[in-house]
């Protein structure tokens, strides 16, 4: 193996250039760069930020001049088209069954719109029992089913501010309409239990929960809650917290103020159940003097 005859570099790291230097160690004035000139690493960084600053407007400048191509990579994405509408309701006058209505009860049948197939007919609050009975008895699309009666509450409506909502299954034609009856909290609606015995407890669901009368119903009383309870709790006027009324002066055991306190602040943390059973045990607890919930350690 040849030896290495290449000698060490005199020049150590940190020692200035012989060439650059005075016997002395000082770089003399004419090393030094002149005014105004950057040397190193600033020239370095100064040629990169140039470099940087062609190339933006090199971008700008094809932009520019080419038309923008949606499909091209950073574009500007297209503007999001929007969302299509749903169905909406249609007049449904030309229906032959509402055609078939309103020759038979003329002036008892209002407006008739259809939504995705279902016919909605608003009906005369005096006519409802016998648009029902004419339905059920009809040979082409005989209603034989009553799936479901309801209630609605539109305050706004002054007039009418109440809707009974009838709907009607076909079982022979598999097909269903459904009948409105505008109404309010002190005039009645007459009862269609005799023509279908299952609206006896739809109908005392709709009393209890709206306060709206039905005549000629075989058992009209409330069915969900006590008889002696005050108001309707789906009306929209209905307040939605705790109501503390004669009911519940009356049946429930009274509480003082740190214990109403605590009450609250379990409902606001939903923590009780507006039922009487648990409303009762509750109370009776605190008046044992024991505690609900122990307390944080």
């Amino acid at each position: 193996m040849s030896e290495d005859t290449k000698q060490p570099d005199t020049n150590e790291h940190g020692k200035p250039d012989e060439s650059t230097t005075d016997s002395s160690g000082t770089t003399p004035a004419s090393a030094i760069p002149a005014a105004g000139t950057l040397a190193g690493a600033d020239a370095e960084k100064a040629a990169m930020v140039e470099q940087a600053k062609t190339r933006v407007a090199a971008v700008k400048e094809s932009l520019e001049s080419k038309p923008s191509d949606p499909t091209a990579p950073g574009a500007p994405k297209p503007p999001v088209k929007k969302k299509e509408e749903g169905p909406k309701p249609t007049d449904a006058s030309a229906h032959p069954l509402v055609a078939r209505l309103r020759s038979a009860f003329e002036g008892a049948i209002g407006e008739a719109l259809e939504f995705i197939g279902q016919i909605s007919i608003r009906v005369d609050r005096g006519s409802i029992v016998a648009v029902c009975d004419f339905l059920k008895r009809d040979e082409q699309t005989p209603f034989d089913y009553l799936s479901d009666l309801t209630c609605v509450h539109f305050p706004d409506r002054k007039e009418a501010p109440f809707e009974v909502v009838y709907n009607l299954y076909s079982i022979p034609a598999n097909e269903r309409i459904r009948l409105k009856v505008a109404t309010t909290a002190e005039e009645a609606v007459e009862s269609v239990t005799p023509l279908w015995p299952a609206a006896n407890w739809m109908e005392r669901e709709v009393f209890d929960l709206f306060g709206i009368r039905f005549s000629n119903h075989p058992d009209l009383r409330r069915l969900l809650l006590p008889p002696d309870w005050e108001g309707h709790p789906l009306r929209k006027d209905f307040p939605l917290e705790f109501v503390e009324n004669e009911w519940t002066k009356k049946h429930l055991p009274e509480m003082n103020d740190v214990q109403r306190e605590q009450l609250e602040q379990r409902r606001a943390y939903g923590l009780e159940i507006l039922s009487v059973p648990q409303e009762r045990m509750m109370r009776d607890i605190f008046r044992g003097d024991k505690e609900v919930m122990p307390k944080d350690k």
